[in-house]
């Protein structure tokens, strides 16, 4: 195949021509027998790898399922994800962790890599099969109790100096647990008058800055999920500036939403479609946020997709679950808030939102420049585009989107897995 017509991290037209899964040849007007494919002057990006997705399988296959999640991800641009160990069962032994890793080779659109628990049951009190899980035909280099905080110090110290064994990174969720009973929405003035339990940036910022120390101390590898935070800006500026061995994420809904919507939105206060965990912040975090995905104090964009059934998220908001998709709206949110507001360009889009994430995450094959000899994993994306949001058209089993009925910038033209198209024209193959 030759791909015609594209512009290469958003640079002067070219071709690229796939045989057998691999890039062979990249440039302008190149000849050849084959199939062709119009890029139509698309922007061509390494394929998407996302840190930090929620599939569901197995356990809660009614919110999503291995097959509609990657679905999900290829009409986003991703040709792979990391699953996060908050199943049921939870992801703690090498059988879960191969469990999921075979039905994403049997039925998925984009590679799936599970993600390992670090303590047993997510319950913070015994180490899981660390070494097992990595030993696995799985070979999981990435833990996380995600939803969850491995608030023992003592537990996070061992499972830090355990992943040294085989390269493996610790994945914390920052939360204190103790500061964050009850909370609801980000403490602050919308709390206040909302009457609603606050969430102190402190409980993040407190958990970042005891885990930054102990990965320094035992020379092992962190990576802080979802940060949200202006003041964990500033712990994760000063803990690289060590140059200790300390990587970071952030979410494209944390880059674009604040907690204003909570009691002032298009579909009105208190809608459940803003509770998320951690919170949706201020517009100060917001920016503060921007910026350290823009100068690599943050390292990436990970969507966090959280789906729920309706009834899950369709209720008084105590009793709703926190948690936002954003597998297929990932990429237009970071064109919105970094794209269009020159804090970073296409070749700065693909190093966080792939060849980063890949890096971190030791996925082989992915978050690769594009260049010959190199696996043909390929998004290619229209900036030009502006489409209003409407969940009805998400491949997701879920709906839980917060841009409903927004209007986002760009659209996934395409998307190659190994050469192989899972998406065309918007579409999945």
């Amino acid at each position: 195949m030759i791909i015609r017509n594209v512009r290469i991290l958003g640079g002067e037209p070219a071709d690229i021509r796939v045989d057998d899964g691999v890039i062979t040849e990249v440039g302008p007007d190149l000849r050849g027998a084959g199939d062709e494919l119009d890029g139509g002057g698309a922007i061509a990006l390494p394929g998407l790898v996302d840190l930090h997705t929620h599939l569901r399988e197995p356990g809660r296959e009614d919110a999503e399922t291995v097959e509609t999640g990657t679905q999900s991800a290829a009409r986003g641009g991703y040709t792979a994800v990391h699953a996060m160990a908050n199943t049921s069962p939870v992801a703690d032994t090498a059988g879960v962790v191969e469990q999921v890793w075979r039905l994403g080779r049997e039925y998925a659109h984009c590679d799936v890599q599970p993600v390992g628990a670090v303590t047993v049951g997510l319950e913070g009190r015994q180490l899981a099969e660390l070494g097992a899980m990595a030993d696995s035909a799985a070979r999981v280099r990435v833990f996380s109790d995600d939803g969850k905080c491995v608030s023992d110090a003592v537990l996070m110290r061992r499972a830090l100096e355990y992943v040294k064994a085989f390269d493996g990174v610790v994945a914390q969720h920052a939360q204190e647990p103790r500061l964050t009973e009850g909370a609801q929405m980000n403490e602050g003035d919308v709390s206040g008058r909302l009457g609603l339990t606050g969430w102190p940036a402190v409980a993040e910022e407190a958990v970042i800055a005891r885990d930054c120390l102990l990965a320094a101390h035992v020379g092992s590898r962190l990576h802080v999920c979802h940060v949200s935070t202006a003041g964990s800006v500033e712990i994760l500026r000063w803990a690289k500036s060590k140059g200790w061995n300390v990587t970071a994420e952030v979410t494209p809904h944390h880059l674009l939403l604040t907690d204003d919507l909570v009691e002032e939105s298009p579909v009105g206060a208190y809608n459940p479609i803003y509770k998320v965990n951690p919170p949706l912040r201020t517009r100060a975090d917001v920016e503060a946020l921007r910026a350290a995905l823009a100068d690599g104090t943050i390292d990436v964009v990970a969507t966090d997709h959280a789906p729920h059934p309706v009834e899950d998220k369709e209720s008084e908001w105590s009793a709703a679950a926190m948690g936002m998709i954003g597998l297929e709206t990932a990429l237009s949110v970071v064109q919105e808030a970094m794209v269009d507001t020159g804090l970073l360009d296409w070749a700065g889009v693909a190093e966080r939102m792939s060849y980063a994430p890949a890096r971190i995450g030791r996925l082989a094959g992915h978050g690769n420049p594009i260049e010959a000899g190199v696996p043909a994993n390929l998004t290619l994306y229209d900036p030009s585009h502006r489409t209003q949001v409407d969940p009805s058209s998400f491949a997701s089993r879920s709906r839980n989107t917060p841009y409903a009925g927004m209007t986002l910038p760009g659209r996934v033209v395409a998307t190659f897995l190994r050469g192989k198209p899972t998406v065309l024209e918007g579409k999945l193959v």
